[in-house]
């Protein structure tokens, strides 16, 4: 088989479309054959070299796919998946190739009403925004939500199911154009970071009370602007760090607001727990997509031999939700 692979870090000339070895499955795994796979800010960091799969995960890109089920690993008849289903997926690596090993709990249907290469668009973003604002972030009806980059792959989806389950959301996004997008997805208030002073428009927006939930994307340096726009009772939930790894921490700020603070990561995350936010996912957001109130919003696709050039659309923020790799 094929697939892309990183032979030392770099920029996005060090993606290479080369043979392989075959794969396997073993217990409790299939194998798909790839239809589609998603670009990821995590692939960008783990092509530069900063961001490493986890242990006994696959050495390629690829945090998502779509495909159908050609076979099924040892043990293989215990579960309810047959060779010839169509399936997305949330996986470690492995997504750009033409086949990829998954573990069965990590299998979601196509919903229905998707194609099957726009499914590629949707495990990784509704995993981490389902883990992070409603797991963690418990984010109910009538509460507030910021989200930092609301044009981004995970921004115009927590948008949407925000939106859906009947919050009130506010969005931060580097272009008008962007802003006008995410406002269509169902923000009700969207700030232009690159012109305003996000925490300044949080308080005035909220009548000075703050947001209950805020899901960020870069760390350190919107910290403590983070801390200064959260309700009391507000939960910051950080799975990104574009804006680097450490900052001072106001320890005064959080006790007399009893604030809390989250950071997660998806990838390295156990089997099972990744099959258990599967299954919440396969049951409170997968009916919202399947009637038509969630979608993928996918900006581009392109062919998995060019994921160079949508590494470089995505380095320059030049799109707006997902950018899909076609086999």
């Amino acid at each position: 088989m094929r697939a892309i692979v990183i032979n030392e870090p770099g920029g996005p000339d060090a993606l290479t479309w080369t043979e392989v070895p075959d794969l396997e499955p073993g217990p409790d795994e299939v194998l798909v054959e790839v239809a589609a796979t998603a670009v990821n800010r995590a692939d960008v960091n783990q092509r530069q070299g900063d961001y490493p799969p986890p242990p006994g995960a696959s050495q390629y890109p690829g945090l998502e796919c779509s495909g159908r089920i050609v076979s099924l690993g040892p043990g293989g008849r215990d579960h309810a998946w047959n060779v010839g289903d169509e399936v997305c997926a949330l996986l470690s690596g492995g997504g750009y190739a033409e086949r990829v090993v998954v573990p069965v709990g990590q299998l979601l249907p196509v919903p229905k009403g998707v194609e099957l290469v726009e499914a590629a668009a949707l495990p990784e973003v509704a995993c981490t925004v389902w883990s992070n604002v409603f797991m963690v972030g418990r984010l109910r009806p009538e509460e507030t939500l910021l989200v930092h980059g609301g044009g981004s792959g995970i921004g115009t989806f927590a948008i949407q199911l925000a939106h859906a389950r009947g919050a009130r959301v506010l969005t931060t996004a580097g272009s008008p154009d962007k802003l006008q997008r995410c406002g269509e997805l169902g923000a009700d208030v969207g700030i232009n970071y690159r012109e305003e002073d996000f925490a300044a428009r949080v308080k005035e927006e909220t009548g000075g009370a703050g947001v209950d939930v805020i899901l960020d994307i870069m760390g350190g340096s919107y910290l403590d602007a983070n801390l200064r726009s959260l309700a009391v009772n507000g939960r910051l939930t950080v799975i990104g760090l574009m804006g680097g790894r450490k900052a001072e921490l106001d320890l005064g700020r959080m006790l007399v607001k009893r604030l809390s603070v989250h950071a997660t990561t998806l990838r390295s995350r156990p089997v099972e727990e990744k099959a258990a936010i599967v299954s919440e996912v396969t049951e409170h957001v997968w009916p919202l997509v399947e009637e038509g109130t969630l979608r993928p919003i996918v900006d581009r696709t392109l062919p998995l031999p060019q994921a160079a050039e949508a590494h470089r659309i995505m380095e320059s923020s030049a799109h707006v939700g997902k950018i899909v790799l076609t086999n």
